[in-house]
């Protein structure tokens, strides 16, 4: 009884493992979409007064959530994954995280990877952008999206952790998840 025991436990604490490794190589590959979680960043939601052009107003990457960025770029171009086309949110912990992952280049903003409004056609709407550029991308590199935890929630059925990736393919109307990254 123990030793099954303890076979279920090395199989779910090398589970996260085996899938990141597996995400890495399709990475390795080329020609996908993937949807990066923005890195750590304190509390929930934004302050009162945010103002989509003012950083002040938002809530920002933590010291921990910039060094989880930096170690997201390092770990991408040392695995060796081709960045192609680099697509963020328009909110400063977005953008912030693909600068301090990616210094040598500077994001597109992709309005769509925004948090999901609470009018649920405004919601479906801006899946649909999503799912429309998804499918439109056929580059050999690979195509990153910053966004945030709910339109990765909304658009895969999975959750993400901060500065995880989600490796996704177009399926139809939807997206399917092909394979999951953790950069921690």
């Amino acid at each position: 009884m123990l030793r099954l025991v303890l076979m279920c436990l090395a199989v779910m604490l090398l589970t996260p493992a085996a899938a990141t490794e597996a995400g890495w190589e399709l990475l390795r590959e080329g020609g996908h979409v993937v949807l990066i979680r923005h890195a750590m960043s304190p509390g929930t939601g934004d302050p009162a007064n945010f103002d989509i052009n003012d950083c002040s107003t938002q809530r920002g990457l933590s010291e921990q959530g910039r060094q989880q960025a930096d170690r997201i770029g390092t770990l991408i171009s040392v695995r060796g994954a081709k960045t192609q086309q680099l697509l963020s949110s328009r909110y400063c912990r977005c953008l912030d995280t693909a600068r301090f992952a990616f210094d040598d280049r500077e994001p597109e903003i992709f309005a769509a990877l925004d948090p999901l409004p609470a009018d649920p056609a405004a919601a479906k709407a801006q899946q649909d952008e999503i799912i429309a550029r998804v499918k439109s991308y056929s580059g050999s590199g690979n195509l990153l999206m910053i966004t945030h935890k709910d339109v990765i929630q909304a658009l895969t059925g999975v959750s993400a952790h901060d500065g995880e990736a989600v490796i996704v393919k177009a399926d139809g109307d939807k997206l399917r998840v092909l394979g999951k990254i953790l950069f921690n």
